[in-house]
């Protein structure tokens, strides 16, 4: 299953913080029922990549609605030739460590 990983760089904001943009795109991500991971430096999210570049639209507007200016970083990682998920690829190199 595809996975898309986004971070948001508010730009222009009185605050060096923008967890209240994580927290924005996170319940967006919860109002459509997707999976996620939260990470240091961007969330993961799981799904069909309709509904993934659907989801990061909507992140990035809802982002726009309390700023200036937004930089939003989407990367995504979809394979063809088998299915995986976000547990399975962080597993395959936890093993691989062993």
């Amino acid at each position: 299953m595809p996975l898309l990983g986004i971070s948001l760089i508010p730009v222009g904001t009185n605050s060096a913080s923008f967890s209240s943009s994580v927290t924005g795109a996170v319940k967006t991500i919860e109002d459509r029922g997707l999976k996620y991971q939260v990470t240091p430096t961007e969330t993961i999210i799981e799904g069909q990549l309709d509904e993934l570049l659907e989801v990061a639209k909507e992140i990035h507007q809802n982002a726009m609605a309390g700023s200036n200016r937004i930089i939003t970083n989407i990367t995504i990682d979809e394979r063809r030739d088998k299915q995986v998920n976000m547990e399975e690829q962080v597993d395959i190199v936890t093993q691989s460590l062993r």
